[in-house]
């Protein structure tokens, strides 16, 4: 069923320590192996789990408080992609520095490579630097609706590589997308908690865009999109004075990305106003919790995100006097 010829070649061009092994054919029990799915970020492995439980044998590329905008493969990477049947990311330029690994993998016989964010419709993405080459905000799985749509993606895909297994697939799709339209309704009726004048999220970076357009939240960030350039004073003041000006009474930082920045706006602000404001909590932005906790699912995640941000916008705001 699977054929790994795979032409190594392509990827010596990227990564030349990978190289120096031949391609061998696959044996008789690989021949009878369960599918292997790599799945670049803890969210996108979440969803393959939810949809083919024991059905496949699936390697999460990304842990926990791991940075997909920055991450480089490694040689144990490398073997890993060539080893996978199917490969899912997210795409829209999230996994920035494995895109030309991947598109070079695509054209494999038997490897089937899947970006998933890119399978959606592209009037339901927020933009990003059109002027870059980089079209669309990577960050959908933050509106629970769209990552709906992602969960159809991975049904499709596994039933398409493994049909003797599509039962299965199509079932626990269906289970899992009842779950998620559960967690829609969880965030809208939290959301409804925050005063309308208080419902301005700040984060590191510009990572809850999809968040916002959904549950009706104002985001700013002191990075943008992507985490590969470093924020300057410039950014920092330039949200401080938001801060300031909003009263926003706390701001977050993330599991992914140092707290520096989110500090240096919290000191920008008492310096500008005298009024401490609060770092309501940690944010799982590109990465979800540790396995076998909540938040290292993606309801889970989801639902501490949601909860942390409306217990700290919905407190009273402090004045510099109180």
């Amino acid at each position: 069923m699977r054929v790994r010829w795979i032409t190594l070649m392509l990827i010596c061009m990227l990564l030349p320590a990978a190289c120096g092994r031949a391609p061998t054919a696959p044996s008789a029990e690989e021949a009878d192996a369960p599918l292997t799915v790599l799945a670049t970020t803890q969210q996108i492995a979440d969803v393959v789990e939810n949809v083919a439980g024991d059905a496949v044998e699936l390697f999460t590329l990304l842990g926990p408080g791991i940075d997909p905008h920055t991450y480089v493969a490694t040689e144990s990477d490398i073997s890993t992609f060539t080893d996978a049947d199917v490969i899912l990311y997210n795409g829209h330029h999230l996994e920035a520095q494995l895109e030309r690994i991947f598109d070079q993998l695509a054209g494999e016989e038997g490897k089937t490579v899947v970006a998933v964010a890119e399978q959606l419709a592209e009037t339901s993405l927020l933009s990003w630097e059109p002027e870059a080459g980089l079209p669309n905000d990577p960050h959908v799985w933050n509106d629970v609706r769209l990552w709906k749509d992602v969960v159809g993606v991975v049904g499709e895909t596994l039933v398409a590589a493994d049909p003797a297994n599509a039962q299965t697939y199509q079932a626990n799709a269906e289970v899992y997308t009842a779950e998620l339209d559960a967690l829609h309704q969880y965030i809208l009726e939290q959301v409804e908690q925050i005063p309308q004048e208080q419902r301005v999220l700040v984060t590191a970076h510009d990572a809850f865009g999809y968040l916002g357009r959904a549950y009706g939240l104002a985001v700013e960030a002191v990075q943008g999109l992507s985490t590969a350039t470093e924020a300057g004073t410039g950014d920092v003041q330039a949200l401080a004075e938001i801060v300031a000006e909003r009263e926003v009474p706390a701001i977050f930082i993330e599991t992914t990305i140092s707290p520096r920045t989110i500090e240096a706006v919290q000191a920008a602000v008492r310096a500008e106003t005298g009024r401490e404001v609060t770092i309501g909590g940690e944010l799982y932005s590109d990465a979800m919790g540790d396995p076998g906790t909540p938040e290292g699912t993606y309801v889970g995640m989801m639902r501490h995100n949601i909860d942390t941000i409306v217990s700290a916008l919905s407190a009273p705001i402090t004045g510099a006097d109180e």
